[in-house]
């Protein structure tokens, strides 16, 4: 490779480390762990973390490959010191004394596969790791990434219960993608510049569950029909099964993933690290609606979730799909807590 060449890609690495989605500047050490870092999504997040100069130390965890992923990600020329751990017996060391923790752990979908279908095997791996989180760093915030997100996490809420270290201002389900895809698509149909697009994706974290509030995206493109809001809302919501049948058996949505992971995880640096007006969607313990759990913008701060908006005012296209999501994911939410009480 020619080192015109090299000096680019570094020079794109570095704005990428730069860019607007990472914070910058100096601020309090920072620790993060990520369980599951030597899969399909962990690999490319730890990366993304590996880049982000606010994280101080990066701790890698899973059951198996996570020393030589470490050993590749270390080698890249910033500030965190990476350190990677295999095993249960590993687990409560990468833990210890972590700010937040990212899980992305369990198994990725495949064709066919709805998210209801990896429950059985992903509760289990979660209430596992949730378990070591309440004992190993029981003050660090939780981002759930592993699905389905919107049972996966009420599990971790049960046990962090049953473990008397339950907080939940610091317990997260990460929706950031539904955001990602909302902005994406809005961006493309309106031909507005993507990197100026805010889409509220309020609800859950599957299906039907995802409610993108383009009647209060931004910029405004009034441009747009109600079949075009009813197109870009369906996309949105089968955005993941988009890239699984693209992938054609061979992976699920893993970079576009990884990418939302860590721009919620940078928000969550930003807000410990007292940044004002942080605000991102997440799906958290919430009184917004009558459900328990939901995924709304949220205010994120030093101690977590410092405040949760309400939803503001919706078209009637949206108070249609408010109502339809509720009962699918009441039940997914009742799901994640029935396992937890029963295993």
């Amino acid at each position: 490779m020619r080192p015109s060449m090299l000096r680019s890609m570094e020079s794109v690495l570095r704005r990428a480390a730069d860019a607007r989605y990472f914070s910058s500047g100096a601020g309090p050490e920072r620790k993060v762990a990520i369980l599951g870092a030597a899969g399909g999504i962990g690999q490319p997040l730890s990366l993304l973390m590996k880049l982000n100069p606010l994280v101080s130390q990066l701790s890698l965890y899973d059951i198996a490959g996570t020393p030589g992923v470490a050993a590749d990600v270390s080698h890249i020329n910033t500030a965190a010191q990476v350190a990677g751990f295999a095993g249960e017996d590993q687990l409560g060391e990468a833990l210890k004394d972590s700010d937040i923790v990212i899980i992305p752990a369990g198994v990725p979908r495949k064709p066919g596969m709805t998210r209801d279908d990896l429950f059985n095997i992903n509760a289990g791996i979660v209430k596992s790791l949730c378990t070591a989180i309440a004992k190993h760093c029981p003050h660090a915030l939780v981002n759930m990434i592993s699905n389905p997100v919107n049972s996966t996490v009420p599990i971790a809420a049960e046990v962090f219960k049953k473990m008397g270290t339950y907080d939940e201002k610091k317990l997260f389900g990460v929706t950031m993608l539904d955001v990602v895809r909302a902005k994406t698509f809005y961006a493309a149909k309106a031909g507005v510049p993507v990197a100026d697009v805010n889409v509220p994706v309020v609800g859950g974290h599957a299906g039907i569950t995802i409610l993108p509030l383009f009647s209060q995206a931004t910029p405004s493109a009034n441009s747009l029909s109600h079949e075009d809001i009813k197109a870009l809302t369906k996309r949105t919501q089968d955005g993941g099964t988009e890239v699984v049948e693209a992938k054609a058996g061979k992976g699920s949505a893993t970079l576009s993933m990884a990418y939302a992971g860590a721009v919620f995880a940078d928000a969550c640096l930003k807000g410990l690290n007292g940044v004002p007006d942080v605000v991102e969607c997440s799906f958290v313990q919430s009184n917004i609606t009558e459900l328990p759990f939901f995924a709304s913008k949220v205010r994120l701060g030093k101690n977590g979730v410092e405040d949760i908006h309400g939803l503001g005012p919706l078209s009637d296209f949206e108070k249609q799909g408010l109502e339809s999501l509720k009962e699918e994911l009441k039940a997914s939410i009742e799901k994640g807590i029935k396992f937890a009480k029963e295993n």
